[in-house]
């Protein structure tokens, strides 16, 4: 697979605090990447770096071969970017947003409405290109900006953390948009996100916490890393069952409401060995397999945060103090 994207011990310091801390993956022409982490683990830093927006401490960065550093201008050429931020002016139309980025980014004069009218149909806001952006929603802002990024034809589209403050119907479509960006036009997509769910949708997730990459795989290889079924079952002894999963199958147990959960591999065959076997009754019983939550508290033992500007700076000064 041709590499869109090549990162090689890439890091950023402010202040001597390490806000990324010498990653190194690359992206593959037309795969949907994902940067898999909490707030204020350096997703946002890394995209600036890639988006020419930042400049590296040390390391190297190539998008589409060319170097962010020495090749700047060829680069923002080759990329779009939709930041978590709104960038959209809401005094103009869609149709006027859309107009000042393809000036911008110098689309020829001849080519603008019909560029501006196929990002609009993309999105589906095409009726409405002649409405103010203020009275849009949230989800069609985003769209919008979406077919902002996409007017200049980008090899390479940046969107960091697309999905924030949309409701679950909103994001579904939001994502049938972004699906239908590889299909339509082999666009190469990469998100940053905190939403184990949205992860999902991508071919590879690298999981990044505290500057570094801590894994990178596609999601069902990164949860088969887990590799145990979650049991939780309900009965009115659960010492006694605990006991027999103890005795007779070497399970550990952990109590919970009503009863007590354990890990097992092909947990749902092992509950049908159960419920055949001489054991305390059960009130109910289930099966979960493990999730790119469970991978996140795996490698971290900690679930994913979401922790806000505020609890990144504390946490930033915090550090400087222990450094100082």
């Amino acid at each position: 697979m041709t590499a869109a994207i090549e990162v090689q011990d890439l890091r950023k310091t402010y202040d001597q605090i390490e806000a990324v801390r010498g990653i190194a993956f690359s992206v593959g022409a037309g795969e949907i990447f994902g940067f898999l982490g909490p707030n204020g683990a350096g997703k946002t830093t890394t995209i600036k770096i890639l988006c020419t927006l930042l400049q590296p401490t040390s390391g190297t960065a190539r998008l589409a071969g060319l170097d962010v550093t020495t090749s700047p201008s060829e680069v923002r050429r080759r990329i779009g970017v939709v930041f978590q931020d709104p960038a959209l002016d809401d005094r103009l139309t869609a149709e006027e947003n859309l107009m000042l980025h393809a000036v911008a980014y110098r689309v020829a004069r001849a080519d603008r409405h019909a560029r501006i009218d196929e990002a609009l149909q993309f999105v589906d806001l095409f009726d409405r290109r002649k409405d103010l952006t203020r009275t849009f929603s949230g989800g069609m802002k985003r769209r919008l900006e979406i077919a902002r990024g996409l007017v200049h034809r980008p090899e390479i589209l940046f969107l960091d953390e697309p999905t924030t403050g949309l409701d679950p119907q909103t994001r579904a479509r939001t994502w049938e948009v972004l699906r239908g960006l590889r299909e339509k036009y082999g666009t190469t997509l990469f998100l940053t996100t905190h939403y184990m769910d949205e992860a999902e949708n991508c071919d590879r997730i690298a999981i990044v916490d505290h500057g570094t990459i801590v894994a990178l795989d596609t999601p069902a290889a990164l949860k088969q890393r887990v590799g145990k079924d979650l049991v939780a079952a309900r009965t009115t002894d659960p010492a006694g069952l605990a006991r027999l999963l103890s005795e007779k199958y070497g399970l550990a147990s952990t109590p919970a409401d009503g009863g007590l959960t354990f890990l097992i591999e092909q947990g749902d065959a092992f509950i049908v060995k159960l419920l055949t076997t001489d054991r305390p009754a059960l009130e109910g019983i289930s099966v979960r397999r493990p999730t790119l939550d469970d991978v996140f508290l795996s490698l971290t033992g900690r679930q994913i945060r979401t922790e806000g500007a505020e609890g990144q700076f504390a946490r930033i000064r915090a550090m400087a103090r222990r450094r100082g």
